[in-house]
């Protein structure tokens, strides 16, 4: 089986948490180490990589096949076209970029180059969005005529990491989480004709956006994607309405948080959610009506990561594309014209 060589820009939490375990998970994959500034911890939970001392170091490791850009978005552009330039393939992590006119320009230059480019959107195989795709094509709620998706916690403290509370290029909550719920609805309902958004700052002392509402329109549905840090009850996570029935179910996949406390996703098992968090199907089945409790589909970032192995060694599409990220980019500059302006932004 052909080893991909590969190395992160960072070894933080999205490293540690998000990409070094599925890496290290793969059989194609190795993990050849990590770019470190300050703090050297790749090597205290994988003894036997590389500690880069600077981006250049890393890109100069002829070793190396694919390069995850894992730092903040403002550095996104700027670390992913070195990468491409130095023939790596790349991973980026979401947001793509801070404009969309840098995206384009990092598809061109990947197709220029040769390489593959492919945005981090690992909520794809979120066990709880999986089950809501399932549903969706398999046609169980007729012709969907509203869906709602939301990411909803009870936060009123701010975060921690400075690069997503101070005002900059890639911060707020629209940047941070709004690529999430983004790319979840324009994998299963596409590019929406136009789009209307709310965008504004709830929490005391915050100083970017941590809520935000945005309605896409396309010719007979309407879909919303809400974040808020300010909700103790939350509502299901996915609310999907069509001509036959609907479909409720609660934001429950706990990756992420098994990750951070250190759990591998090495067991049969990952991640399987308990049947208290199964959706809730009422609809028409054979001309009978039905309500019933439908078992959540098995997630897992590793389906993530072993597209991007087939698609480096046998060619196959990518399954998130440059494309899908210039998407979103061009979904959140809507959003922020139509938040200033307060009217409705026409997409196509």
């Amino acid at each position: 089986m052909e080893t991909i060589n590969t190395a992160l820009c960072s070894s933080g939490l999205s490293g540690i948490v998000f990409h070094a375990p599925f890496i290290d998970l793969h059989p194609g994959f190795k993990l050849a180490g990590s770019w470190e500034r300050s703090k050297k911890l790749i090597q205290e939970h994988y003894p036997d990589v590389k500690s880069y001392p600077s981006l250049e170091a890393l890109l100069a490791d002829d070793q190396v096949i694919l390069v995850v850009v894992n730092t903040p978005t403002y550095t996104h552009y700027d670390y992913t076209k070195q990468a491409l330039l130095a023939d790596k393939h790349v991973v980026v992590e979401k947001a793509f970029t801070t404009t969309v006119a840098e995206a384009e320009h990092l598809k061109e230059l990947a197709q220029k180059q040769g390489k593959k480019l492919s945005v981090y959107h690992n909520r794809r195989w979120d066990s709880d969005f999986k089950t809501v795709k399932k549903i969706v094509k398999e046609g169980l709620l007729g012709d969907i005529v509203e869906a709602e998706f939301q990411l909803q916690k009870y936060k009123p403290t701010l975060s921690h990491k400075q690069h997503v509370e101070v005002p900059s290029p890639g911060a707020g909550t629209l940047n941070n989480l709004g690529p999430h719920l983004i790319d979840q609805a324009l994998h299963l309902f596409g590019m929406p004709n136009a789009i209307f958004a709310d965008i504004r700052i709830t929490r005391l002392r915050s100083q970017v956006d941590d809520y935000f509402e945005l309605i896409l329109y396309y010719d007979k549905l309407r879909v919303k994607l809400k974040a808020s840090f300010l909700v103790r009850e939350p509502a299901p996570g996915y609310i999907i309405h069509g001509t036959k029935g609907s479909f409720l179910k609660s934001r429950a996949d706990k990756q992420e948080e098994y990750l951070v406390a250190g759990m591998k996703p090495n067991t049969l098992d990952w991640y399987t959610e308990p049947e208290s968090e199964y959706g809730l199907l009422h609809t028409e089945k054979d001309t009978k009506v039905i309500r019933e409790k439908v078992k959540s589909s098995q997630g897992s970032y590793l389906g993530y990561y072993d597209a991007v192995y087939k698609s480096i060694v046998n060619n196959q599409p990518i399954a998130v594309t440059a494309e899908d990220g210039i998407n979103v980019m061009r979904i959140i500059e809507a959003a922020i014209k139509s938040s200033n302006e307060q009217k409705v932004i026409a997409l196509l």
